[in-house]
């Protein structure tokens, strides 16, 4: 059985009541539980933190333990290159995934510090970036 780890950075507990209208109003647990439910044949671990070093651990525990890593690294997407550091350094595949288009909002977030050293990056469809980043890295591992 494949093991994808899903980590979702600051802000993203709020999920479903900040930004309505750009986020939508699902809450992350609900969708990451029709997640498990299409995906039956592949272990799901979800982490969400507002704190970086907790990320990075969590991005360094799984060089090793997982199959792939699904990241969302919130507003540390544009700011945080120990994140970037974290992702080179290991060799586990991390597909970066937005739910709202990154380049469609405020310039300062059109920049992604992740995006030179994920296998790819996702955003745009909402909560549905996550299953369209776990396709993808079923598709990298051969599942």
């Amino acid at each position: 059985m494949k093991k994808i780890r899903i980590l979702n950075g600051p802000n993203l507990n709020l999920q479903g009541r900040r930004d309505t209208e750009v986020y939508g109003t699902q809450r992350f647990e609900d969708y990451f539980e029709r997640l498990k439910a299409r995906y039956p044949r592949v272990a799901l671990d979800y982490l969400q933190s507002n704190h970086e070093g907790a990320l990075i651990d969590a991005i360094q525990q799984a060089d090793g333990s997982c199959d792939g890593v699904v990241l969302n690294a919130g507003g540390y997407t544009h700011t945080s290159v120990a994140l970037r550091d974290a992702v080179s350094a290991v060799s586990v595949p991390v597909v970066e995934v937005h739910i709202s288009s990154i380049l469609a909002r405020e310039e300062f977030r059109h920049t992604s510090l992740l995006a030179p050293v994920v296998i790819g990056s996702v955003m745009g469809f909402g909560l549905d970036s996550y299953r369209l980043g776990i396709e993808a890295l079923l598709e990298r591992i051969g599942e």
